[in-house]
Formats: structure tokens, sequence, C-alpha cells
């Protein structure tokens, strides 16, 4: 029978891309602060896509709905398309973090953060309330899961360590940036 206090780590898999990978399981918080205006713009017009469209068919082919049928279908349509353009802007953020696209701005903002919580003594990816069995179970689930963003929409809203990057590099830049502000003090 096997111990009941020992625990399994799984180590997170790395998808190879072309840029540098930030975290394969980017927290809501995280993909949205880190979002470009670029982002933005094409959430938005993705959003418009919808009741842009149904208005254009009704302009040319009018629907005869009758009195308040075609309020309520404009409705519809902004309400999917504010949705479907909120997944759209989400999945372009969160590619970044995965590597996926251009990223060099997010590798940037994620050193800065990240060295900032170093310095400050805090943890990395914030405290969490739960169990670290739990949070992995939150980290497994959620991984990569921007990728099936059309089939499930899935975010991560739990704070946990496995994020597929080896945090040293966040501390060694913070003893440089320490060296180098005690440095630039003594010579003063």
């Amino acid at each position: 029978m096997a111990n009941s206090s020992q625990q399994t780590y799984i180590p997170s898999k790395v998808v190879k891309s072309e840029y540098p990978l930030i975290d394969n399981d980017p927290h809501f918080k995280r993909v949205v602060g880190y979002a470009r205006p670029s982002d933005y713009a094409h959430g938005a017009v993705a959003a418009a896509g919808g009741p842009g469209l149904l208005l254009a068919m009704e302009k040319f082919a009018p629907s005869q709905v009758g009195r308040g049928g075609f309020g309520r279908a404009l409705r519809l349509a902004g309400a999917i398309g504010i949705t479907g353009g909120f997944l759209y802007f989400y999945q372009r953020s969160s590619l970044r973090f995965y590597g996926m696209s251009e990223n060099a701005r997010e590798v940037e903002m994620d050193m800065q953060e990240m060295v900032t919580k170093v310095k400050a003594g805090e943890p990395l990816y914030g405290e969490s309330k739960l169990t670290p069995h739990m949070q992995g179970v939150a980290a497994r689930q959620s991984r990569y899961s921007a990728l099936f963003t059309a089939v499930i929409p899935w975010f991560n809203f739990v704070n946990h360590g496995q994020h597929g990057v080896d945090t040293a590099k966040y501390y060694r830049r913070a003893e440089q940036e320490l060296e180098a502000e005690r440095l630039g003090k003594s010579s003063s």
C-alpha cells in the first residue's frame, strides 16, 4: 500500500515554439493585464462582427420578423459577439505567454514583475489557500487551455507554482540588480 503522505509531482509539458515560454498556465489577471492594444482592437472588431453582419443582412434582405423581433435578435447577436470578441482577445494574449507569437514586450514585463516580487520577498505567483495537491490539479486542468478556447473556454484563477519555467532566472536577475544598486551606492 502506498504511503498517503507522499505526493507525486508531474512536471508540466513544454511545447516547443519559436519564442520563449513565459508561462504555460498564466493566471487570468496576468493574461488580461499583459494584453496589447492590438488585442483589444482585434477583440472589439470580432465583437462587432456579429451585430454588424446582422444589420447588413437586415438592410439587404429584411427579415420582417415583426414588432420587437429584430431588436431581440440584435441583442442576442451582440451578446454572442461580445463573448466571442473577449475569447479572441484572451486567446491572442495567452498565445504570447506560450511563446507561440512574438512576445518580447511580455518577456520583459514578466521579468520586471517577477524581479520586483523577488526583491519584495513575495511569492512569485501569488499565495493560494488550496493544498499543494489541489493546486496541481488546477494547474493540470488549465495548462495550455487557451489552445482549446474555441471548444471549451477555460481560465486559470488559481495561484500555484507550476508554470513550466525555471524561476531561477528571476532570482539571478534580482541578485544582479541588487548588486548593481549596492555598487552604485558605494561608489557615490
